[in-house]
């Protein structure tokens, strides 16, 4: 038997690993195993007031904060009954917008393009590369900056809160965002101009089923209370359970999801697949011109999706500053009873995160949070499996094997923490 062996599967989030058992050029099997135990936190909210819980939820992930804490809001908000302002509401749209320029320009630009121009890492493009890796840092600082404005940190901020928000933006820092949106507009036309270029190779390739949020008002975006799957269902996101199906496996602290037994897939391809129609923009532009069946089979277009989306989110700062800029301040809404459920649904960067609660008397009896990376999990394995199989009938190296299954996971942009680095080759 012969190991390959790489210790650190780098430019993810997390610590997981990846292990291919092979019999001669036939593979045997391909596990993706999370190694980081788990945090418990479904259990230490237990018995605490919603307030409290979310001084504890978002700290899942420092990159999806703000989807979590949202995600969480908006479980705890039906639970208790609580109708947000529209003020409260746009505030709430501006901070997902700023999250998703800024970790989707992280994984596009500094995580996975380096495996496409043969880099080991973003420093390591610096030579050649130099104007790229600038603007997506610049992209990142300012999605940092919008998260700031909107949440007072620019990780775990404490401002959003079940009802609405300890202090809306000033006109000032509206503004602030409305220029610098703008201004950053050609460096995500470039992001898109720079993946769209790219060959993307078919190794992975394999039929899919998507699985996003249905926005509200036919629109595009990242919260909403019905789930769509790209088979034509539409399901109410209190009804997730019916589609996620957690099971545990034995090489992993990760749950695992299936939708009537089968791997799906979350995430900014997800969204595309089943929402880019309703584009806008410049954006629906570069949708137009990109979009084509290969992505409904390769997970590795995601990143282009994400470069699409990046943009979008840019193009609508401003009408959404604008029109949190028309309207006045309204107080924190309170709840109106103490006992109920209630399953929030959002688009974090990576995909749909659910946050279910039931509350009794006023203290959290039951919490249930399923994340983006728990439900790609097995559908990242199904097209390792499928690449690993494919490159070796190729007569592939082991190092062009593990960098292609490298390529895949982090397609998929995996916040392995958040589902709580190695590849193994084993040759039987």
């Amino acid at each position: 038997m012969r190991e390959l062996s790489v210790e650190n599967l780098a430019r993810v989030e997390g610590h997981g690993g990846i292990t291919v058992t092979l019999d001669g050029k036939k593979v045997k099997s391909v596990t993706l195993d999370v190694h980081e135990g788990p945090r418990l936190i479904e259990q230490l909210v237990k018995g605490m007031r919603p307030e409290d819980d979310l001084n504890v939820i978002p700290r899942i992930c420092a990159i999806c904060t703000l989807s979590h804490r949202y995600a969480a809001i908006r479980g705890l908000e039906k639970a208790l009954a609580i109708k947000p302002s529209e003020k409260t509401q746009l505030t709430r749209d501006l901070m997902m917008l700023g999250e998703n320029v800024e970790s989707n320009s992280l994984h596009t630009m500094l995580l996975a393009l380096p495996d496409f121009l043969g880099y080991p890492s973003a420093i390591a493009m610096l030579n050649d590369y130099a104007d790229d890796v600038k603007r997506a840092l610049r992209l990142k600082k300012f999605g940092n900056r919008v998260m700031e404005i909107t949440s007072g940190r620019i990780v775990h901020g404490e401002n959003p809160v079940v009802g609405g928000f300890g202090k809306y933006p000033s006109k000032k820092a509206l503004e602030e965002i409305k220029v610098k949106s703008r201004e950053l507009i050609p460096d995500a036309i470039r992001v898109i101009e720079l993946f769209g270029s790219l060959e993307y190779p078919a190794y992975s390739e394999a039929e899919s089923l998507f699985m996003s949020v249905n926005a509200p008002k036919k629109e595009y975006g990242f919260a909403g209370d019905t789930i769509l799957v790209s088979n034509g269902k539409e399901t109410s996101a209190e009804d997730y359970k019916k589609l996620t199906n957690e099971r545990v496996v034995t090489h992993s602290f990760a749950k695992r999801s299936l939708y009537q037994d089968k791997p799906f897939t979350v995430g900014a391809n997800a969204r595309m697949i089943n929402m880019g129609k309703r584009l806008d923009g410049q954006a629906a532009d570069f949708f137009k011109e990109h979009y084509s069946d290969k992505w409904l089979k390769n997970p590795l277009y995601n990143d282009l999706a994400q470069a699409i989306e990046e943009l979008w989110s840019l193009e609508h700062m401003p009408e959404v500053c604008d029109r949190i800029g028309s309207l006045e301040d309204t107080p924190i809404e309170k709840p109106t009873r103490t006992t109920g459920s209630g399953t929030g649904a959002v688009e974090a960067p990576r995909g749909t995160l659910y946050h279910h609660y039931d509350i009794k008397d006023g203290l959290i009896d039951v919490a249930d949070i399923i994340t983006p990376t728990a439900q790609n999990l097995d559908d990242i394995e199904k097209h390792m499996k499928l690449t690993a199989e494919r490159m070796l009938a190729d007569d592939k190296k082991d190092e062009e094997v593990r960098l292609g299954l490298e390529m895949v996971a982090r397609a998929y942009d995996p916040c392995i923490s958040c589902a709580t680095h190695m590849v193994t080759l084993k040759r039987i």
